[in-house]
């Protein structure tokens, strides 16, 4: 049987991501199940020779650039003040989830050990933020839940691989050490974030002395590449090292870069995270027909049926740690009950039902060794890739499947907040120009005629801004008309060879800039 050389599977894959993504978006299904079906049946085909996927190479790969943009794009302000329920999701649940599925574990495989078992109960414990946000980024939900899904995914990494090392060193030696390992979690992670900080603070002075858009570019790209090396180099937490790096980066990025960088940036960052989100699925569903197809058919049914209870422990324990969190420290301090009243149980049930699984997990558990110190086979290895891979289809598909008709039932009321901070935000601004506008008219270089010019200009958009639901529905409508019958024009102008492609371009992006800013940007 003919093997495909690696070049048109690597072709074949992106084909096959471009086509599910563009089925995604007719179909109710989410695009992750979507993704993982089709790897699936891509591992089906005759002639697909998948090869053995190495571990570091998948947390290299695909780690570092998706929580360093994650962090990128995640407001620091709404991070820190929800800090309390993101620690206790990413930190305290990840040690109740892997305790509650070590004692799972240990009664349906006699013989397992505690440190084998916990190994077991790290891989499968942190939710993977990438599945979660493809279905509820695109729903009504509440602003705080996204906040707090995004923020624990950021930090649950972190924790479930401090903890899993720890369990893997005690099988693999037969030595484990409580306060060591207590030491180690808080070393690591301070050390960690001090390093993200620092690439971060050297990747923003290489910024300050670049000129080309495409340069500052490639080297926001390369910074999470080089965090996560320099962390693993000393044996800290990389995960946090990106996530630290992102959030120091995104503080700084706005002053360090001109306008043109930050929008190819961002387009940039778009691109990449959806390509590799897109191939994580793809992979998991690969992985999970290899995997699959080398478990004997006596062991398969008693294996599947181990993979749904595990699944459905860690799906019972986030039920029941969410809303104990929610309430217990209210309960306890009359402070918190002051200054974060109990939210409504909506929002509650929505955190505790989104703990989809994904490639942290499915990585973590092909890090395992392969033997113990004393030169036998790692116990129960075979099994715990399969039952990390059950835990992963099931949680993708039953609560993957259920979340989108869940938000919809709870029927969440759109906030306004983030439209009220922006109108607030551009009146300051359109202020201070103006202020500056003013200053600057009495330069000996200024034109009477260009600042008059930008005092209409100004004029124009703060009485946009100044009424309370935005420009009107009409005159929106007839701006996104006008700009759409400017772009054609260009469009024509290039067709009549009038004007080349590289002014078709600039002058498009200047519309599509104009569109954006006066909020028709979806407009065709």
């Amino acid at each position: 049987m003919p093997h495909f050389p690696p070049i048109v599977l690597a072709i074949a894959f992106a084909a096959v991501v471009v086509a599910v993504t563009a089925l995604a978006r007719r179909l109710p299904v989410p695009t992750p199940i979507l993704q993982v079906a089709a790897g699936f049946l891509v591992g089906l085909v005759p002639g697909v020779a998948i090869p053995e996927l190495e571990p570091d190479v998948v947390f290299f790969v695909f780690l570092p650039p998706i929580l360093w943009a994650a962090a990128f794009f995640t407001s620091f302000r709404d991070f820190k003040a929800n800090r309390r329920p993101i620690t206790l999701l990413a930190v305290g649940l990840v040690l109740a989830t892997s305790v509650a599925v070590a004692l799972v574990a240990r009664a349906l495989f006699p013989g397992m050990s505690w440190a084998v078992a916990i190994a077991l109960g790290a891989i499968v414990s942190p939710p993977d933020a990438v599945a979660a946000a493809a279905i509820v980024s695109r729903l009504p939900v509440p602003h705080r839940v996204v906040v707090i899904l995004e923020g624990e995914s950021l930090v649950n990494d972190a924790s479930a691989l401090i903890l899993y090392r720890s369990a893997v060193t005690a099988a693999v030696t037969g030595y484990f050490s409580w306060g060591e390992s207590v030491v180690r979690f808080f070393v690591d992670a301070g050390v960690g974030v001090l390093l993200g900080v620092a690439v971060s603070w050297l990747v923003l002075r290489l910024l300050r002395y670049t000129d080309d858009p495409l340069a500052e570019s490639l080297l926001a790209l390369a910074a999470p590449y080089v965090a996560w090396l320099a962390a693993e180099s000393i044996h800290v937490s990389a995960v946090l090292a990106c996530v630290a790096g992102g959030l120091h980066l995104r503080r700084h990025f706005s002053t360090a870069v001109a306008p043109m960088s930050r929008l190819q940036s961002r387009q940039t960052w778009d691109l990449a995270v959806f390509l590799l989100n897109a191939m994580i699925f793809l992979i998991l569903g690969v992985e999970f027909r290899t995997l699959m197809g080398g478990v004997p058919d006596a062991e398969r049914g008693r294996l599947l049926l181990a993979g749904g209870a595990v699944a459905a422990v860690t799906i019972a324990v986030r039920l029941v740690w969410v809303p104990l969190a929610t309430f217990l420290p209210r309960w306890v301090s009359r402070d918190v009950r002051r200054r974060d009243p109990m939210p409504s149980w909506k929002p509650v049930a929505l955190v505790s039902w989104t703990s989809m699984r994904g490639i942290v997990s499915l990585a973590t558990a092909l890090a395992l060794p392969r033997v113990l110190a004393d030169g036998r086979p790692f116990p129960f290895r075979e099994e715990i890739l399969v039952l990390t891979m059950c835990v992963i289809v099931v949680t993708l598909v039953v609560q993957g499947l259920t979340l989108a008709p869940l938000i919809r039932a709870f029927g969440f009321v759109p906030e306004r907040t983030h439209h009220v901070e922006a109108r607030l935000a551009r009146l300051e601004a359109a202020r201070r120009g103006a202020e500056t506008l003013e200053d600057l008219a009495r330069e000996p270089w200024v034109d009477a005629a260009d600042v008059a010019w930008l005092r209409s200009e100004l004029r124009d958009r703060a009485r946009i801004l100044e009424h309370h639901d935005g420009e009107p529905e009409g005159r929106r409508r007839l701006r996104a008309e006008m700009l759409r019958a400017e772009r054609r024009m260009l469009v024509r102008l290039r067709n009549e060879g009038a004007i080349s492609d590289d002014v078709l371009r600039d002058l498009e992006q200047e519309l599509d800039l104009e569109a954006v800013r006066a909020g028709v940007g979806h407009a065709r």
